[in-house]
């Protein structure tokens, strides 16, 4: 379908909505579903984002701006996917008890406002990956625009861009529990030690971050063409006392780079074992 097709016709099944709640991570994927619903249904849209120790806090600020710029309506909430020791054990389905914590939490805000639908920003390119959290979305009744009117990741940011969405080029982002090898138990201090490596890096001007928690080491993951910087003018160094100070024995850095899900691979190595 060529990509004005698309649009027309992303606008013609949100428009087709009496209501809709967006679940809104500030992420351009959510952005752009928030965006054109806004259009098409005007005031019968809420944004509603989650808040958890999982949720970096700089992407509740960043929700936060972008709802304002945006002009809609936007809550909070808090989700207590922390309370579930299924969620903690961390198992390979762990992101199916978080999505289902949160759109159970959205059906209740939807009651509440009488809104008709929820929505939420999952793209065709994450049905390719191992992502339990799609069945949790199925199992909830959430509608997904993006996959039925056949947008990719580019799709999206080529018609954010043309919609002037200020974060159409915002890197990808996972929750921080995404960082913890499965079978590790998810706690709030390795979710805080976490977010405060990625923070130190975002300082120093690197985009694309991930420092996944293995223990008492740290693995940094950055763009291929970003890992030479690292080691210039002794930032490693400094990243290396910063990351110490936060709890961290040991700092390493993935030269394979970033990849979004790198601990799935140890699954897809699991499966080709068998």
């Amino acid at each position: 379908m060529p990509p004005e097709n698309k649009h027309r016709d992303l606008e013609s099944r949100i428009g087709k909505l009496e209501s809709a709640l967006v679940a809104f991570s500030g992420g351009i994927d959510s952005t752009l579903v928030l965006a054109v619903a806004s259009k098409v249904l005007g005031k019968r849209v809420l944004a509603i984002t989650a808040e958890s120790d999982s949720v970096p806090e700089r992407e509740l600020q960043t929700a936060r701006h972008l709802a304002q710029i945006l002009k809609v309506k936007h809550k909070i909430i808090r989700t207590e996917e922390m309370s579930s020791p299924s969620y903690l054990k961390n198992p390979t389905n762990r992101c199916y008890y978080c999505k289902s914590e949160l759109y159970g939490k959205l059906s209740g805000v939807a009651a509440e406002h009488k809104l008709a639908s929820i929505l939420n920003g999952i793209n065709l390119d994450d049905l390719g990956d191992h992502r339990p959290g799609i069945t949790a979305a199925k199992d909830a009744g959430v509608i997904s625009p993006l996959v039925e009117s056949g947008f990719n990741k580019q799709d999206v940011r080529n018609l954010a861009r043309e919609m002037d969405l200020p974060n159409w080029q915002k890197p990808a982002l996972a929750c921080l529990s995404s960082r913890i090898p499965y079978g590790q138990p998810i706690t709030t201090k390795k979710l805080s030690m976490i977010e405060e490596a990625e923070e130190a890096l975002l300082a120093e001007g690197f985009r694309q971050v991930r420092v996944r928690h293995h223990g008492d080491t740290a693995r940094i993951e950055l763009p291929k063409e970003n890992i030479s910087d690292l080691f210039k003018n002794s930032l490693f160094e400094k990243i290396n006392h910063r990351l110490q100070k936060i709890g961290f024995k040991y700092v390493t850095v993935d030269l394979k780079g970033y990849r979004s899900g790198s601990l799935n691979e140890v699954l897809n190595l699991n499966e080709t074992q068998v």
